[in-house]
């Protein structure tokens, strides 16, 4: 089969379109047509080089196909069946998993970041990955879906509880999980503000159900929020930006409110006043993917048609440096896919 792999970090100049052998499947796994696997910062970061991958190596996380193969211990699944990937990795058997906080296993790893990930023509997963889609999604979209609505949901309903009615602040609205944190706080008919750096990407987000856009390289974060909030500050902030944006976020919340993240897209190194945690009673949590329950949960909003996919632009693997030179401009509104 064709696959993209690395052999060594660095630029997009070490993405490799090659001949690699077919995967084998176990009898307890399936073997699944790559039809579109959608990118994600982890990407880049993964290619640049993080500890833990064994090179060579295939990236990708968000993955949808068909059905080529079911393993002999397989009974719920055929050939042929349209479907997407939980784009993690655990082992199933151990308390955490057996709990369903798949997500705290000692195991447990994003697709494409301590095993192979999507960016290939075949791959092989346990059965329990394998999620069927209905034919109201093409493959597209739903390669678009699994990560960053997986993680828009643990962030603000698994984690910080979220509430119908409260007021959330969205960094990032033009990304991905910035796309599917607005539409998932909206679901909950929350007032949503969100961040992007121009106006056609604060147009996109309004088209979501934002609320309100700052432009945050033109305006101060915090400065707005209160604007708009009257001095309040919001509930939640859903931060994934890192060094770039802290220090407005915590400034944006209210007393008592709470800041979920899960990235640090411009670094990870923050400051805290820990005067300023305390005496405002603000709560601050760290969010990583979700659980299978979660997944299950997000994608019955999805395949409703309550939760939208959002694809911004479609490249053919073969095209896939091009494709990580585009995502590495943050262009886009939303996914990036790649086609084998």
């Amino acid at each position: 089969m064709k696959a993209v792999r690395i052999h060594q970090f660095g630029g997009p100049e070490v993405l490799q379109y090659e001949d690699v052998p077919d995967p084998l499947p176990r009898k307890d796994q399936v073997l699944v047509r790559v039809r579109a696997c959608a990118m994600n910062h982890l990407d880049l970061w993964v290619r640049k080089g993080l500890p833990g991958v064994t090179l060579p190596h295939i990236l990708g996380s968000d993955v949808a196909g068909e059905v080529a193969e079911v393993g002999e211990y397989v009974s719920g699944l055929k050939t042929g069946q349209r479907v997407l990937i939980a784009p993690m990795h655990f082992c199933g058997h151990c308390a955490k998993c057996l709990a369903g906080v798949q997500n705290l296993c000692p195991e447990f790893t994003v697709l494409g970041y301590l095993v192979d990930g999507g960016d290939c023509e075949l791959i092989a997963v346990p059965e329990t990955n394998v999620i069927p889609i209905p034919d109201s999604l093409d493959f597209n979209q739903a390669a678009s879906v699994p990560l960053v609505f997986l993680t828009g949901w643990h962030m603000l309903v698994g984690r910080a509880g979220l509430r119908q009615g409260q007021t959330v602040l969205v960094l990032g609205g033009s990304s991905g999980v910035g796309t599917a944190a607005i539409q998932i706080a909206k679901l909950f008919h929350c007032r949503v503000i969100t961040t992007a750096g121009d106006e056609q990407k604060l147009a996109k987000a309004a088209s979501l159900g934002a609320d309100f856009g700052i432009d945050h390289y033109k305006q101060k974060i915090s400065d707005e929020v209160r604007k708009i909030s009257d001095k309040e500050g919001v509930d939640i902030v859903v931060e994934h930006v890192g060094a770039a944006t802290w220090e407005e976020s915590l400034k944006s919340l209210k007393g008592g409110g709470t800041l979920v993240t899960c990235g640090a897209t411009t670094g990870p190194s923050v400051g805290l006043d820990l005067r300023h945690l305390f005496a405002r009673q603000l709560t601050l949590l760290g969010s990583y993917m979700g659980t299978m329950g979660e997944l299950h949960e997000v994608l019955g909003h999805i395949f409703a048609g309550r939760l939208k996919p959002v694809v911004d632009s479609v490249f053919p693997l073969s095209k896939v440096r091009e494709a990580h030179e585009y995502l590495e401009k943050s262009h886009m509104f939303g996914k990036v896919v790649l086609n084998p």
